[in-house]
C-alpha cells in the first residue's frame, strides 16, 4: 500500500528517515468467508453465493486469532467473499479487539441496514473500507446488481454518522474511468475520511478482465489527480486520506511529481521511498483464505504456503526455507527484463509479481502494467539496458 497523503504530509513535515524494516508480523487480509451476495467482475477469490465447504470453525479462528496476537500482527483485515454472511463475525471481531489488534472489515456494503451499521459501530471496529466501481450504474454493472450502489452508499453513510472510520474502495479499468473524479467529488462532499485507489491485478475475475486494465496516461493521470487531491486536502485540514495499492510504481511516480513541483524536496522524498521499500508481498504482507491455506498476499490463491489447521500461521510465516518466501524477502528482489534494470527497482521492489506471472509465465519477469516510461526508469528499450544516469538516479541510489 502507498500512503500518498503521509508522503504528501513529508513535504510540509519531514520526519527523519530511517531503515527498511521488517515488521514483527505481516498486516493479515483474513478471507473468513467465501460467500457472497454479489458476483463482482474483479473478484480475486471467485466468490459466489453459495457455502463452500470446509472453512475453519469458530474454535479454529479463534485459535488462530490468538496466535496473530501473540505474533503482534499491525493489523488484521476481516474480508470475504461478504464477512457479513458469516455467523460468527462479531464474535470474532471481538476477540480480535480484545486482544488488542487493529481490526478492519473489508465488505461491499449492500447488507448493512441501520440495525447492522449500529451493531458494527459496537464493535469498534478500527476501519470500515466498502468498494464502490464508480457512481450509479456504473457500479451496478461491475457488482451485477441492480440497487449495489445506492445500498453501499447508504450503508458509508449510515456507519459515518455512527463515528465509524468509513472508507471507499475503487479498482480502476478503462470501462469505469470516467467515473473516477465524479467519485472523488461525491467522497469529498459526503465527508468519506479514506479513499483507496487499486490498480486492477491479474487473479481470480481480474485476470479474466486483465484487457481492461487502464492504459498507462489512464492511471498517470488518475494517480496525478489523487496527488493534486491529497495536497488541497492537506493544506485545507480535512484530514481525508488518500492510498492506493496492488501497483508500488505509484512510489516512483510520485517522486516524479515531487521533482517537478517540490524540487527542493525530492531528495527526502527519495530517501522515505527506500525506507517504505515498495512491494512487501510474503514480507509484511499475508492472507489466510476461507480453508485456513496461508498465501503471500490475497492475489497468490494459486500459491499455498501451508495451513493453520495443521500448522500454526506464526510459524508458516516465520519458515524461511520456503523458496518463494525467501525469493520474495530478497531486497532488491531479483527480477529480469525492464524491471531488473529499472533505477527504482530499490523503491518499488517489482511491483507485482502475479501480474507478470500471468502476463508472461514467470513470476520473476518484469511487471506488465508498469506505466512508466523507458526514459523515466533509465532503460533502453532495444536492449532493456540502463540509460544514462540522471539527477533522479543519483536521488535514488545515494
Amino acid at each position: 500500500m502507498f500512503r500518498i497523503s503521509a508522503f504528501i504530509a513529508e513535504l510540509f513535515e519531514p520526519t527523519p528517515v530511517r531503515e527498511r524494516r521488517r515488521l514483527p508480523g505481516p498486516v493479515v487480509i483474513w478471507n473468513l468467508i467465501r460467500r457472497c451476495n454479489l458476483l463482482c467482475a474483479h473478484c480475486y477469490s471467485l466468490s459466489a453465493d453459495t457455502d463452500f465447504r470446509g472453512e475453519l470453525t469458530t474454535e479454529e479462528a479463534l485459535a488462530v486469532i490468538d496466535d496473530l496476537a501473540a505474533m503482534r500482527v499491525p493489523a488484521l483485515i476481516l474480508s470475504g467473499g461478504e464477512p457479513l454472511l458469516r455467523p460468527d463475525l462479531f464474535l470474532l471481531a471481538d476477540y480480535a479487539k480484545e486482544k488488542g489488534l487493529y481490526t478492519a472489515l473489508s465488505t461491499n456494503g449492500t447488507l448493512i441496514d441501520d440495525a447492522m451499521a449500529e451493531r458494527i459501530a459496537a464493535t469498534h471496529f478500527d476501519y470500515v473500507g466498502i468498494s464502490l466501481d464508480g457512481l450509479g450504474e456504473t457500479h451496478d454493472r461491475f457488482r451485477r446488481k441492480a440497487g449495489a450502489f445506492d445500498a453501499s452508499q447508504r450503508a458509508l453513510l449510515a456507519l459515518r454518522d455512527l463515528g465509524v472510520k468509513v472508507g471507499v474502495r475503487y479498482t480502476m479499468t478503462e470501462d469505469n474511468a470516467h467515473d473516477f473524479v465524479p467519485l472523488l467529488d461525491w467522497v469529498a462532499e459526503a465527508e468519506i475520511p479514506r479513499f483507496y485507489f487499486s490498480h486492477l491485478n491479474y487473479a481470480g475475475r481480474g485476470k479474466k478482465n486483465r484487457g481492461r486494465d487502464a492504459v498507462a496516461q489512464t492511471t498517470r493521470r488518475a494517480l496525478t489527480t489523487l496527488f493534486e487531491r491529497a495536497l488541497a486536502d492537506y493544506r485545507a485540514g480535512t484530514g481525508r486520506e488518500y492510498t492506493t495499492g496492488n501497483h508500488d510504481a505509484d512510489g516512483p511516480f510520485f517522486l516524479l511529481w515531487v521533482q517537478a513541483n517540490f524540487p527542493e524536496r525530492a531528495e527526502h522524498i527519495a530517501a522515505k521511498l527506500r525506507q517504505w521499500g515498495g512491494n512487501a508481498s510474503g514480507e509484511n504482507i499475508a492472507n489466510i483464505d476461507n480453508l485456513g491455506n496461508v498465501h503471500p498476499d490475497t492475489m497468490w490463491w494459486h500459491v499455498t504456503l501451508g495451513n493453520v489447521r495443521h500448522r500454526p500461521f506464526s510459524a508458516i510465516w516465520r519458515d524461511e526455507t520456503h523458496p518463494l518466501l525467501a525469493a520474495l524477502r530478497r531486497y532488491p528482489r531479483a527480477i529480469s527484463g525492464r524491471c531488473g534494470a529499472c533505477r527504482y527497482l530499490s523503491l518499488c521492489n517489482g511491483s507485482s509479481r502475479v501480474r507478470a506471472e500471468m502476463a508472461a509465465g514467470d513470476l520473476w519477469s518484469e511487471d506488465p502494467a508498469c506505466y512508466l516510461s523507458d526514459e523515466e526508469v533509465g532503460v533502453t528499450p532495444s536492449s532493456g539496458g540502463v540509460a544514462a544516469q540522471s539527477k533522479t538516479a543519483e536521488l535514488v541510489t545515494h
